[in-house]
């Protein structure tokens, strides 16, 4: 990933319905939510939310399929293993030691034995 990806990503996850919105479409993998249900969810007007879904997108953390009448929303969890691993790249200068706690940290919630453990 590239530094002006990263910071596309980023800068679309700092702010606050975007956020919600993306945990809200981690939260619902793989099945993922309709445009018009988001909206409902997250209590946004449909344009309002569009907008939102679109910069996600273009940002690369969030992706859709057309269902029929329905535009489905799903993270991309690909983008934003992309992203997490872009921020860990030169992690603790290369002291892997250092860098054991946060993986373990993040570990549990990142496999599917570790997924019943996930704190929120």
């Amino acid at each position: 990933m590239e530094s002006k990806n990263a910071i596309a990503a980023l800068a679309a996850l700092a702010q606050t319905t975007r956020l919600e919105t993306f945990r809200l479409l981690v939260k619902s993998e793989p099945d993922g939510i309709a445009a018009g249900e988001l909206a409902r969810l997250m209590d946004v007007p449909q344009n309002t939310m569009s907008a939102h879904l679109a910069t996600l997108s273009r940002a690369g953390i969030v992706k859709s399929e057309r269902r029929s009448r329905s535009i489905i929303y799903r993270a991309d969890l690909e983008g934003f293993r992309e992203l997490t691993l872009f921020l860990l790249k030169d992690c603790c200068g290369g002291n892997a030691e250092l860098c054991a706690p946060l993986i373990a940290d993040l570990t549990p919630c990142c496999t599917p034995e570790g997924a019943a453990t996930c704190v929120n």
